[in-house]
């Protein structure tokens, strides 16, 4: 039976394809929302009277509402339709947009924003869980890769192209009301492209139904929740995760202009290319773990790279404008090895638990998200007494140096973890 499904899953290349890119493009709008924060940090500090700590606080309330989700969001995609789940969570997401986008008070911001992060549960996941229907085992590492492709794209576009639509249009909310339009057309997208399965794999589908039925709930959470390999995945993938939310989610355009003394401007194109670098880095280390049969060996290699080079960045003196940009895609690159935890928890796990299995890696991302920033926020407060400029603080260099401190030390325990991790051969284990 598992060969007929392995040649099922190989036959509707395109159709494969379409589906799992139409369902990405929900992935490209969150991360839109995730990491708009960058190009409108000033705009939201003044609007709302926020410090570093605050402001850490509502870009954290996306995730605080993601890692309260993520785990039932796993469950109810392994039992129920894809894409009627689906298109629940991008209406959320895209109300919890506009209710943000009106907000005339923090707290009703705060409740937008934490909208987002409930629908956003959903993204990731329901992408994996269509792909391993859709696509043979040793496809997944480039399929994940362009996945999270569609995702830093949005996470490009929330950078220098935002804040050149936020200035043209001369207010962070009318912005903000464009991407929910976006929202509405992605709704539409869905609604008449992805679908659940291929129509011809019934069988697979209906013993999928069976292990479940026959496993229970809870035991399929425990199942999932109690194989630490699960575990380390999702470690690994937060830590080298960081810089997606540090520096291309809320701190890095004030990070280059305060320490590295560049232009708003010229902040903006670093950390845009920092996403370009991710985009790259995800088809990159897919191609290549795929091309090499091996999952832990390209993940080692990653966080070895990682360290070295934000350490370029950090510690050495006078760096150009272009060498600044050039690390920040190295940056985005090498972490993007990071991709490669998905896969490996889908090879360690049976298929009918693989959305269970990948939420457990998604929950410790979260996890990250919602603890570092207002962490981080909380180190910017420490380091010296702060001057306030039209009722903003303004932070120093000495201030980014203590609190960036953060990102090397998470490198360097990711790296060790890789150590514990074991070696699939882009192969299932299960």
């Amino acid at each position: 039976m598992s060969s007929t499904f392995h040649h099922e899953k190989t036959v509707h290349t395109t159709l494969a394809w379409v589906v799992t890119v139409t369902a990405a493009l929900f992935f490209f709008y969150e991360f839109i929302q995730m990491n708009v924060f960058n190009a409108i940090n000033s705009q939201l500090r003044e609007t709302f009277q926020l410090n570093a700590v605050q402001i850490g606080q509502l870009f954290s309330m996306y995730f605080y509402a993601n890692a309260l989700f993520i785990f039932p969001a796993g469950n109810l995609l392994d039992r129920y339709s894809t894409k009627k789940l689906l298109l629940l969570a991008v209406s959320i997401c895209t109300l919890g947009t506009f209710i943000f986008t009106i907000a005339s008070t923090y707290w009703v911001a705060a409740v937008g924003r934490f909208m987002v992060g409930s629908g956003a549960a959903f993204c990731f996941l329901s992408c994996i869980r269509l792909a391993s229907r859709w696509f043979p085992p040793h496809r997944m590492a480039l399929v994940t890769g362009v996945v999270v492709t569609m995702a830093m794209l949005g996470g490009l576009v929330a950078q220098t192209p935002f804040a050149l639509l936020t200035e043209y249009l001369g207010s962070w909310r009318h912005a903000l009301m464009i991407n929910t339009v976006l929202g509405v057309f992605i709704i539409i997208a869905i609604a008449c492209v992805v679908q659940d399965r291929p129509a011809d794999t019934q069988l697979e589908a209906k013993a999928d139904q069976e292990h479940l039925k026959e496993l229970g709930l809870w035991r399929c959470i425990k199942l999932a929740a109690l194989n630490p390999q699960n575990w380390f995945g999702g470690l690994y993938t937060s830590l080298l995760n960081l810089p997606v939310f540090i520096l291309g989610g809320l701190w890095g355009i004030l990070y280059l202009t305060q320490v590295h003394h560049l232009t708003t401007a010229q902040a903006s194109y670093a950390t845009t290319t920092f996403f370009v670098g991710v985009i790259f880095g995800s088809l990159g280390f897919g191609w290549f773990s795929d091309r090499i049969e091996r999952r832990v060996l390209p993940m080692i290699i990653g966080a070895v790279l990682s360290i070295i080079v934000v350490g370029i960045l950090m510690y050495v003196p006078g760096l150009s404008m272009w060498t600044i940009i050039g690390l920040f895609f190295l940056i985005g690159f090498v972490t993007s090895s990071q991709v490669l935890t998905y896969p490996l928890i889908a090879e360690l796990n049976p298929i009918y638990l693989t959305s269970t299995a990948v939420s457990i890696d998604s929950v410790c991302i979260m996890i990250s998200g919602f603890a570092i920033p207002p962490f981080f926020g909380w180190l910017m407060e420490q380091a010296s007494i702060h001057e306030m400029v039209n009722g903003t603080v303004v932070y120093t260099a000495k201030d980014f140096n203590l609190a960036m401190l953060i990102i090397p030390t998470a490198f360097i325990i990711g790296l060790i973890i890789t150590f514990f991790m074991r070696e699939t051969n882009c192969r299932s284990q299960a």
